[in-house]
């Protein structure tokens, strides 16, 4: 860039010169000339007051029609979305290579052009006989789908553009994905965040929907950029364990609708098939009571799922160091009420190895399943078993009072229609339920005494 030119105005007359000198020509005043630099090109071109186009602001208490959401065809999906698809939304699926993502949007995707819609379909991993091959497979094949094995979001765009848009556009995957106006491979950090800037775009502008699909990373977040969560309307996490049938489908994020949403599916040789009851994936369904095991009615959004808690506590000779071994649930959580056991009830966990384990894989997150895990404890330290068709929950306290939860009367309900008798909690749910033989568990050592037979 050109260095600009000075120049020096007179204050007095206003002439100009192009250097400084005591006394000005036109005037004869003296000391009277100052620097006057004009505006350099980096300036002009970063000034964002003017150059640009108006706009055109919109009273926020202005009716509007909202828009009509399109169903996926699959209830447990449009759950998770708060309701179905909204047109212009861009949505982004993450989850681990092989869970089923793209089974999942491929069976969508038939069900909404089978409805009469236009839908397109673009592969940046598979070609396009890959994916008719898995169409015939799940069963859709003779969805009337636009079907597309392409990279390049120019060709892309440029040839939705030559038409009316779709009513869903499906990039499986985002990170396969280049535009030739950004340097790098496809998958780099600018690739990812500016392909993923002009799908939303148009898709924005043009009321299709979007689904993206995102790789994720070792530790299960979606590689590339965090910018990206940011864009999209609805991040969507395919969560499951390939060992297990079942998945679940979790939003993460939703512009739309509620957050920490689940739709649970199971892996069928045709594809992904819902789940309508869900709790009963993750109750073992004997018949007699075994130590150890404790049934906890967890919610996910405003949907109650009862899992089973599994303890297992071995005695060690001495000088062996004890293990602590927890799936499915806080390491750290697990620590703490072993301590809160120890000091506020007596027990001796220390020379003792501890096992805990969520029955079917499931991952907790709940502070309310503190009780449930801490009946499983001492039942399996006691070797005692539960009372049958029994129902755990609260938060324990470091001073091992048990804590009142969010909606024991929605647990509690969930539990009663699954045939349990018995509920256990804190004091301010006794009348969450009437199907219920509700007991309150105001501390540790009450439930130690229950657990024991002393009360």
């Amino acid at each position: 860039m050109a260095k600009p030119k000075r120049q020096y105005v007179c204050a007095n007359c206003g002439a100009v010169s192009s250097r400084w000198q005591g006394q000005c020509n036109d005037c004869g005043e003296w000391n009277t000339l100052t620097e006057d630099a004009p505006a350099t090109v980096f300036s002009q071109k970063h000034d964002l007051s003017r150059g640009g186009r108006g706009i055109e602001f919109v009273p926020l208490n202005r009716p509007a029609e909202l828009p009509v959401r399109k169903s996926t065809g699959l209830a447990e999906f449009d759950r998770a979305l708060g309701g179905g698809i909204v047109p212009g939304s861009a949505v982004l699926m993450g989850g681990d290579p092989g869970i089923g993502k793209s089974t999942l949007l491929l069976q969508t995707a038939a069900t909404i052009a089978r409805g009469g819609n236009d839908v397109v379909y673009v592969s940046g991993e598979e070609a396009a006989g890959q994916v008719r091959l898995r169409a015939q497979r799940l069963g859709v094949a003779d969805a009337p789908i636009r079907l597309a094995s392409e990279t390049s979001v120019r060709d892309i765009l440029t040839t939705l553009g030559q038409g009316d848009p779709p009513a869903l556009l499906v990039i499986d995957s985002i990170q396969t994905m280049h535009s030739d106006t950004i340097e790098g491979a496809p998958g780099t950090v600018s690739q990812v965040r500016g392909c993923a800037l002009e799908l939303i775009r148009y898709a924005k502008a043009s009321g299709c929907a979007l689904m993206l699909v995102g790789h994720v990373t070792k530790d299960g977040s979606i590689a590339g950029p965090r910018v990206l969560e940011h864009m999209v309307d609805v991040v969507m996490s395919f969560e499951g364990e390939r060992s297990h049938q079942y998945r679940i489908l979790r939003a993460l994020k939703n512009r739309f609708g509620a957050v920490d949403e689940i739709g649970v599916f199971s892996m069928a040789s045709e594809g992904l098939e819902e789940v309508s009851n869900p709790s009963m994936l993750f109750l073992s369904g004997r018949d007699a009571p075994l130590a150890g095991s404790a049934v906890f009615p967890a919610l996910e959004g405003t949907r109650p799922v009862l899992v089973e808690i599994q303890a297992l506590i071995v005695r060690l000779q001495s000088g062996a160091t004890p293990r602590r071994a927890v799936v499915g649930w806080d390491s750290g959580r697990l620590a703490m009420l072993l301590a809160v056991l120890e000091s506020r009830c007596g027990l001796n966990f220390s020379s003792a190895e501890v096992y805990l384990n969520i029955a079917g894989g499931y991952r907790l997150s709940d502070p309310a399943a503190d009780l449930a895990v801490a009946a499983a404890l001492v039942s399996a330290l006691a070797d005692k078993p539960l009372p049958d068709k029994s129902a755990w929950f609260g938060e324990v306290s470091l001073a091992g009072e048990i804590r009142p939860v969010a909606h024991a009367g929605l647990r509690m309900r969930e539990a009663g229609k699954l045939g349990f008798a018995l509920g256990y909690g804190p004091s301010d749910a006794g009348n969450a339920s009437s199907t219920l033989d509700y007991r309150v568990v105001n501390a540790l050592p009450n439930l130690v005494d229950r657990v024991m037979g002393t009360q």
